[in-house]
């Protein structure tokens, strides 16, 4: 058996049993004599969570720098880097709007969180993820950073995205004496892909723990609040996807079939180890037997794994308005919008790997004053949710590259590809 399937099957055999030892604690401390032998078993079990988290978050900086350095070196030429960065950029921004107005859309009309009723929760409650200072001056700083170092202790990934950016356009500038420091970042790319995978044998630990601490607070009924929430957002995805694919054959045509059918292994690997990151090399691999230049996919499916993830784009207004309909709180359309907008700047540069959209939606969540501890009624599913929104990031990724290749008219025709 596959590592992969192994993985997949420890996850669901997890999830199985975090939902078992929950019951049997929600059943045998009920009342609310127990709550608080209740609330610290749940703390405690969360930690396994928490450790996934930090392990997974861990990762991001040294994996979006690496990667991004030697995409941006291998182009070269800074014109070439400035024309294809921008048609890059056309393409992202468009994709992510469309995917955050089509979450925003869905949410309204599926209403996934109207049945909880939850209880607002004390104004210093947390879900243990950082946030950061959503303002608009708060934002360029952010952007741009004065000292890299500190970025990367404090994983502010929209300043390590801007540092890399310059770092390997200033490789490729000085020529052959740059070769050293591509190849020494391409070994580093690797080595962070390969402790991703390490990181995500821990995995089915932390759904273990979030599905316990679940349902024994909150019983086996909210089981079929996240089956809804699931299916709906699955229903949104499957939207998503045909918007894409449609996208796709505008540009390229019926070649887009060619496409689907080249990623469909990186596609399945993605869902079944919840991890876009992981099928990032197969995805390579089959965009350059697809036809795209070398140089193109090296440079724009790195920067799409930052700045171009279309299921975390849908997943981020999902999750943000569920939340907030969780708890009974009512956004207008100009604060809907509003949200939206946030989200469009503040997602640009989350990385591709496993629960980093969390950190953005738990800034999103304190901006609007929506519970930030909401995030945990998400936890306990979210690897389901991953496994869909990482497989829609590597569809998304995949199509940008193509496009963009065949709009700097370096797609090699179908035979020739062959």
């Amino acid at each position: 058996m596959k590592k992969s399937n192994r993985l997949t099957i420890f996850i669901f055999t997890a999830m199985v049993l975090g939902i078992l030892l929950g019951y049997i604690i929600n059943v045998t401390y009920a009342g609310p004599e127990n709550e608080a032998t209740v609330q610290k078993f749940a703390g405690n079990i969360s930690i396994l969570t928490d450790i996934f988290l930090r392990l997974i978050k861990m990762i991001i900086a040294p994996l979006v720098f690496s990667t991004l350095v030697v995409g941006v070196a291998k182009l070269g030429d800074i014109k070439a880097v400035g024309r294809i960065g921008g048609k890059t950029m056309l393409w992202f921004i468009t994709a992510t709007f469309i995917s955050l107005f089509l979450g925003l859309i869905l949410v309204n009309l599926l209403q996934p969180g109207s049945t909880l009723n939850l209880t607002i929760p004390d104004a210093n409650a947390s879900s243990g993820i950082a946030t950061a200072d959503m303002t608009l001056k708060g934002f360029f700083h952010h952007v741009f950073p004065d000292s890299v170092i500190d970025a990367m202790a404090h994983n502010e990934i929209l300043q390590i995205v801007v540092f890399s950016i310059f770092f390997g356009v200033a490789t490729a500038a000085i020529g052959d004496m740059g070769q050293i420091v591509i190849k020494f970042m391409d070994s580093v790319a690797h080595i962070m892909l390969k402790l991703t995978g390490y990181v995500m044998n821990f995995a089915p630990f932390a759904v273990f723990g979030a599905m316990a601490a679940t349902i024994a607070e909150k019983g086996p009924g909210i089981l079929l609040t996240y089956g809804k929430f699931i299916g709906q957002f699955y229903i949104g995805l499957s939207a998503l996807w045909i918007v894409l694919i449609f996208a796709g054959f505008i540009v390229l045509g019926r070649r887009i079939l060619s496409l689907l059918g080249l990623i469909k292994d990186p596609v399945l690997l993605a869902f079944s180890t919840a991890s876009s990151e992981a099928a990032y090399p197969r995805t390579m691999e089959g965009l350059e037997k697809f036809g795209c230049d070398q140089r193109i996919v090296s440079f724009v499916l790195p920067l799409g794994y930052s700045f171009n993830l279309d299921g975390s784009m849908m997943y981020m207004t999902f999750a943000s308005l569920f939340i907030a309909q969780a708890y009974g709180m009512h956004l207008g359309f100009e604060q809907q919008i509003s949200m939206l907008l946030v989200l469009m700047i503040t997602s640009k540069g989350i990385a591709g790997v496993p629960r980093a959209s969390l950190v953005v939606i738990a800034g999103t969540l304190s901006m609007f004053h929506i519970p930030e501890a909401g995030l945990l009624l998400l936890l306990g599913v979210d690897h389901f949710l991953d496994m869909g929104r990482s497989a829609t990031n590597v569809i998304g990724n995949a199509m940008a590259t193509a496009v963009v290749s065949k709009w700097e008219n370096s797609l090699e025709e179908e035979s020739t590809a062959a």
